[in-house]
């Protein structure tokens, strides 16, 4: 059953001459990559392309993050599994909405480039932005041949780090030429290094937040609390922190905003170290940017990622970033510049990091700075939106002023 949220702005999608990009993905909630589909959907000129989003489960609260009210949304609430028999549904739902270009993302929503193909949408791509926890090195052989089965069906690749797009052109087999690099951006405006007119970084309270970070050292993550984000090295970390350095107990705190089955894991694992007081594990949080101005130092302990969208607001909010160093996280952190990269999975090295950094604050805020600048000149909003309309008009076989 196919559950769809209308157009809020109450007109007739056949009556709307501009091209339509359905973009598909698995879920539509809090995360990075529907962060990024919110944002090109957000700063696309509103002239030139229009909007659906499709959700192969469901579509949550989120979706009131889209600011355009011309955008229709889909859920078609599968369960577990592969998804053969939602062909027809997707074959109907593609021969009605008549989209220009089918955009999925991750091996999850994956299947729906062979409906797609079957419905003759003239542009089918499909994005690969991180690896799943099942995955980490991207030697699983069962999802190689899946991704190498819809190969023939899939227009264009996009890929969100090197690591992707070296893993789609080798094992994957697909042409070079049919895979784009692109890298996410980040709305600066939005995520500032400054507030209230400063004129350097002075970290403000967060709403609701037990911690000043006028006195005390604020460590922070934020995402979505599952295995493969790895909250719980980072809680490792913080554990081990404190113990090596005793003295920072008075002033060192740990901040995790998100929501998952690693939460209450993290909460144990903090109470059981005497170190409840410590930390603030408030759930998944709307108003990010304002927590990104309430930290110290950013730390992003993930098992794999594609490029994080979180490392690029930390690095807007002007914050150094110690990260593991998987996937893009090396595309983004450049190593005693702009932050830290440790291996992943271990803990010492992450609290070796922390603790370099809240020993040397001068350093610290020379790092956020410099992150600061490097967003502002290589992963602007303008930019990523500029290369997703690129691609959809060349692939489309118009150049962007042919008109529609």
């Amino acid at each position: 059953m196919t559950v769809s949220l209308p157009r809020a702005d109450g007109t007739d999608r056949r009556s709307d001459p501009r091209p339509l990009v359905l973009h598909v993905m698995y879920r539509f909630d809090t995360g990075g990559l529907e962060n990024g589909v919110v944002n090109l959907i957000n700063h696309m000129p509103a002239d030139r392309y229009r909007h659906a989003i499709l959700a192969l489960t469901e579509v949550t609260d989120f979706r009131h993050r889209i600011q355009r009210d011309d955008v229709e949304c889909f859920a078609l609430n599968k369960p577990p599994g592969q998804g053969f028999w939602l062909y027809p549904q997707l074959y109907r739902l593609f021969r009605e909405l008549r989209p220009a270009v089918v955009h999925s993302r991750n091996l999850a929503a994956l299947e729906v480039q062979l409906p797609a193909w079957l419905a003759r949408v003239p542009v089918r791509i499909h994005g690969e932005h991180g690896r799943d926890v099942g995955d980490l090195d991207g030697r699983n052989r069962t999802y190689q041949r899946v991704r190498r089965f819809y190969r023939p069906f899939v227009s264009h690749y996009i890929a969100l780090s090197r690591d992707l797009g070296d893993y789609l052109t080798g094992p994957i087999g697909v042409p070079a030429d049919r895979v784009s690099q692109f890298v996410n951006g980040v709305d600066t405006e939005r995520f500032s290094t400054y507030a209230g007119g400063a004129t350097e970084r002075l970290p403000q309270p967060i709403a609701g937040c037990p911690f000043d970070p006028r006195c005390h050292w604020i460590v922070g993550t934020v995402g979505r609390m599952q295995a493969v984000k790895d909250q719980l090295m980072l809680t490792r970390a913080f554990i081990l922190t404190v113990h090596a350095a005793p003295e920072l107990r008075e002033r060192l705190r740990l901040v995790m905003v998100g929501d998952g089955p690693l939460r209450a894991q993290c909460q144990a694992l903090l109470d059981e170290a005497g170190m409840t007081d410590l930390a603030w594990l408030p759930g998944e949080r709307s108003d990010v940017p304002a927590v990104m101005r309430g930290l110290h130092v950013f730390a992003l302990p993930s098992l794999a990622e594609g490029i994080s969208n979180t490392i690029l607001e930390a690095m807007a909010s002007g914050l150094p970033v110690a990260a593991t160093e998987v996937g893009g996280n090396a595309d983004l952190v450049t190593p005693q510049i702009t932050g830290l990269l440790v291996a992943a999975g271990d803990p010492q090295p992450m609290a070796g990091a922390l603790l370099r950094l809240v020993r040397n604050p001068a350093q610290a805020a020379a790092m956020g700075e410099a992150g600061r600048q490097r967003v502002e000149r290589d992963f602007s909003m303008r930019a990523m939106v500029a290369r997703y309309q690129g691609l959809y008009d060349r692939l489309r076989g118009q150049s962007p002023a042919s008109g529609h």
